[in-house]
């Protein structure tokens, strides 16, 4: 059913703000333009009244789902490549068309470590793409082959390498012409879409990775930290140059220490050592060369091995704390003399994500995390191509000749009691986050919405109700679950009764 007039009002229900507040307000779009409208001006300046008003009885009506790091879904992995361009592309649209009952309305398409002659094809292939009835497809996400061996997860061990040639080497895997400036990369498209993304998560510690981080970011690619043992230092100044994201937070990273919190630390840096004059910075090109050394022995032994059948965020090397040897410094900054005032940071912190599945982190652990930093959380999947909410528990196929058990959430190394990672989805992981956090459902629905918008800098156009955005919406009921979903003004999606 459409509208004579194009604009429809959603009465009797309640927003989500871009604080994390729901508020009880009715919401204006038109479905011709799939945009969201300044109902005030429609009113009183244009004169013009709704032709279709749909009572949502009290229900939360949010801006779509963003899941900016998930590795497939309904039986399609997105890192897998067979050599016809249109198997890739109907899998995509099928994931893109699928993926809007979990309330997901855009999603970034996420490549685990290849072997390096597949980069330039699959990005190629992953280039922004919508359509009137599915989830739009930003764009993509790298993520490997310059990440640390001891941190490598499920990522194939022989595959990775390191930026000894800094910002070429990134060209020559990924493909020059992926890596173009944005307005570039987006003109070579089908031309149909404004909206795109590149996201390439890296070890900082990795040889030319830290040198290449403001050439990609000046390009328009976003910098994720992950699958790294960077210290302190390393991971501040990753984030100094231009790093703006972390990749699932607490994996595939050294795990919270209090002389080195590391990655993870960044969620609390302190104002001190985020001076241009912390001793932290000098210690960079020494620290950086010592982390990167890896026995031969062990890294022909893993290659040999091959990659793990489990969720590449999953990690079980040990690495222990670096010590680092700060200097007292004296009246460098000014001390705070108003209660309540922060200190000014040389830098802003950088979002991060979290997988709220309860398996890849533990509540107390997610709660932590927001605790430090709430307006950098984003919630995300991870997901791996088993992800459908229709799958029933058993026996399913993974890849090269590997098998899951799922078991609800959880999937497992068939024969095996290994935990291989879940099939959360991105509601799921909102509910979730509502619960093991105590936030309100309004402040989750934020961290799947306006939080990673904002990261990807399409806070104007993607998971916020501000006039002029995207009409992408999801109904969600009190308690979280989906009951529809709306791409561009038009519903696209509703459950059954």
């Amino acid at each position: 059913m459409t509208s004579t007039n194009g604009l429809i009002c959603f009465t009797n229900c309640l927003l989500p703000t871009e604080e994390g507040e729901l508020v009880q307000k009715d919401l204006w779009i038109d479905e011709r333009r799939g945009v969201i409208l300044d109902a005030h001006r429609s009113f009183f300046q244009r004169k013009e009244r709704p032709d279709r008003v749909i009572d949502l009885g009290g229900n939360i009506l949010s801006p779509g789902f963003l899941d900016v790091q998930i590795n497939g879904a309904y039986n399609f992995d997105f890192s897998v490549y067979d050599g016809d361009d249109e198997a890739y592309r109907t899998g995509l649209k099928r994931v893109a068309e699928k993926i809007v009952e979990t309330g997901v309305t855009s999603l970034l398409p996420t490549i685990i470590t290849q072997e390096r002659t597949l980069y330039p094809k699959i990005l190629h292939l992953l280039r922004p793409y919508s359509s009137p009835n599915s989830a739009t497809l930003l764009g993509w996400h790298a993520e490997g082959p310059f990440i640390q061996f001891a941190k490598r997860g499920a990522h194939a061990p022989q595959f990775l390498v390191p930026a000894k040639e800094g910002i070429k080497s990134f060209e020559d895997v990924y493909g020059e012409a992926n890596l173009a400036d944005t307005e570039d990369w987006l003109m070579a498209g089908d031309g149909q879409n404004a909206v795109g993304v590149r996201v390439i998560t890296a070890a900082p510690e990795i040889d030319g990775v830290m040198a290449s981080i403001e050439e990609l970011v000046r390009r328009g690619v976003v910098f994720s930290v992950g699958h790294s043992i960077a210290t302190t230092d390393i991971a501040t100044a990753a984030v100094q140059h231009g790093a703006r994201l972390i990749t699932h937070l607490f994996n595939a990273m050294p795990q919270l220490h209090h002389r080195d919190p590391s990655i993870i630390g960044l969620l609390g840096a302190s104002p001190h050592l985020s001076s241009p004059a912390s001793p932290t910075h000098a210690q960079f090109p020494a620290t950086a060369a010592k982390l990167q050394r890896v026995p031969s022995i062990v890294k022909r032994a893993a290659a040999e091995e091959g990659a793990k059948a489990a969720s590449e965020a999953f990690d079980d090397a040990q690495t222990p704390p670096q010590t680092p040897v700060l200097r007292a410094q004296e009246g460098l900054l000014d001390l705070g003399l108003q209660k309540g005032k922060v200190a000014a940071m040389s830098f802003e912190r950088p979002f991060y994500e979290l997988i709220v599945d309860g398996i890849h982190s533990h509540p107390n652990s997610v709660r932590l995390a927001y605790s430090a930093y709430p307006e950098g959380c984003i919630l995300i999947t991870d997901a791996m191509k088993i992800l459908d909410p229709s799958l029933k528990d058993g026996v399913h196929e993974w890849r090269d000749g590997k098998r899951f058990v799922k078991a609800g959430d959880k999937l497992y190394l068939e024969g095996t009691d290994t935990l291989a990672g879940s099939v959360v989805t991105l509601d799921k992981c909102v509910r979730n986050f509502s619960r093991f956090t105590g936030c309100s459902l309004g402040e989750a629905i934020r961290c799947a919405t306006f939080n990673p918008a904002r990261c990807l800098c399409l806070e104007s156009r993607k998971g916020t109700l501000r006039p002029g955005a995207d009409a992408d919406l999801v109904v969600l009921d009190r308690r979280g679950k989906v009951l529809s979903t709306w791409v561009a003004g038009r519903e696209v999606w509703t459950r059954a009764d």
